[in-house]
């Protein structure tokens, strides 16, 4: 088995073959993804070398201290935290060879078609067709709250294909190519006067049965693992001390004493713990991961996300009073990623609105947690066995 001490050698061998100050950046992430370097607990040939999930550290580290270029993880999120672990679960070894490189070295983008406006919640309750025409499917319907569909070129689909069984039982999960006829994304402006949200609207959209992901009607089974793995990336990144959006209150703080009151202060103390405790969680929980799937934990994680967010951004705008409200770009851009904390407090302040329902909204999730985690009996659900057809909408 891999070791940290073998993985350190090849680090440095690799780097050695590749320096980073003379190697073009694209060369230098193939070069890397074909070394099974990119995620390492992946299978040989598909950027990994079955190692212990853990030791992409030892490998991040040497290359990070190399001054090694980064494959712009914020910009493909999506593709990395959601489309991927799904992929090399359920996708077949066509499909990991042709997606997972190019989505690793971000020379494609990935967004998720999941919400709609008739079913957000609950997202079971899906109306977007997909009929089956020889060995394609016909897909029709509308998505919506789609993060980055303005620059994607792949999106991870599910929609209903047979609306004769119960909700969680006629879904099938597909690849979307976002350049196909019939796919059309409008921009969603937001509260801060961006969108980087979209609606998607899809006619008669041509899917190859070659791009289904797992067997025809699994696919609320394939989507539970992109959810997992949604709100683990969400919920549980990787964040130094004051990381986030503690940072920027408890630098103000420091630097700006004429802002201090006794109640702010409490307040501030109070919050700074919850979001250590945070940080300290989401190690723990990056840590259970090296033995497995991603589980409901995640799911708490991503809570606790929202609500600190939501709570830390309103004290920082209470703190610098007038100036607080203020930021200086209200245009309508169409960004590539969100920037909390290189914004202004007003923004941070308006866009963690959209973290308790980015993601699961909080409801959802307090259900998963209160189920899966406290073992909580479940609330009744009269709809379980009932055909969607039969559904009232």
């Amino acid at each position: 088995m891999t070791d940290a001490a073998e993985l350190t050698t090849r680090t440095q061998e690799f780097l050695a073959a590749n320096p980073p100050a003379t190697t073009a950046r694209e060369d230098f992430l193939k070069a890397r993804f074909e070394a099974g370097l990119a995620w390492v607990h992946y299978p040989e040939g598909l950027g990994g070398l079955g190692a212990p999930r853990s030791l992409q550290a030892v490998v991040d580290a040497g290359l990070e201290a190399a001054g090694a270029p980064d494959n712009d993880p914020r910009r493909i999120g999506i593709g990395l935290g959601m489309a991927a672990p799904t992929i090399l679960a359920f996708g077949t070894d066509e499909q990991k060879q042709r997606f997972l490189g190019p989505l690793w070295r971000g020379e494609e983008v990935w967004c998720q078609l999941f919400s709609e406006p008739g079913a957000g919640s609950d997202l079971a309750a899906l109306g977007t067709r997909a009929v089956r025409d020889g060995e394609d499917w016909i897909v029709t319907g509308q998505k919506v709250w789609t993060s980055n569909a303005h620059n994607a070129r792949w999106a991870i689909l599910i929609a209903r294909t047979d609306p004769d069984l119960p909700k969680h039982r006629g879904i099938t999960y597909f690849v979307c190519d976002m350049t196909d006829p019939g796919v059309e994304v409008r921009p969603l402006r937001q509260i801060t006067g961006e969108a980087e949200f979209n609606e998607v609207f899809l006619t008669d959209v041509r899917i190859p049965d070659a791009h289904r992901l797992g067997e025809i009607g699994d696919g609320w089974k394939v989507a539970q693992t992109t959810l997992m793995n949604e709100r683990v990336a969400i919920g549980g990144m990787r964040l130094p001390r004051e990381g986030g959006m503690i940072g920027p209150v408890a630098a103000a703080w420091r630097e700006r004493p004429e802002l201090r009151t006794r109640d702010l202060h409490q307040r501030l103390v109070e919050l700074w713990v919850e979001a250590e405790v945070a940080r300290l969680s989401g190690e723990r929980l990056r840590q259970q991961l090296v033995a497995g799937q991603p589980g409901p934990e995640g799911s708490g994680m991503k809570l606790t996300f929202a609500r600190l967010n939501q709570e830390i951004s309103g004290l920082e705008v209470e703190l610098l009073g007038e100036e607080g409200l203020l930021y200086d770009d209200w245009t309508m851009r169409r960004p590539e990623l969100v920037d909390f904390v290189g914004r202004e407090a007003g923004y941070r302040y308006l866009r963690s609105k959209g973290n308790s329902i980015e993601g699961g909204t909080s409801e959802v999730l307090l259900n998963i947690v209160a189920e899966r985690v406290l073992g909580l009996p479940s609330e009744p659900r009269t709809d379980k066995d009932v055909a969607w057809k039969d559904l009232a909408r």
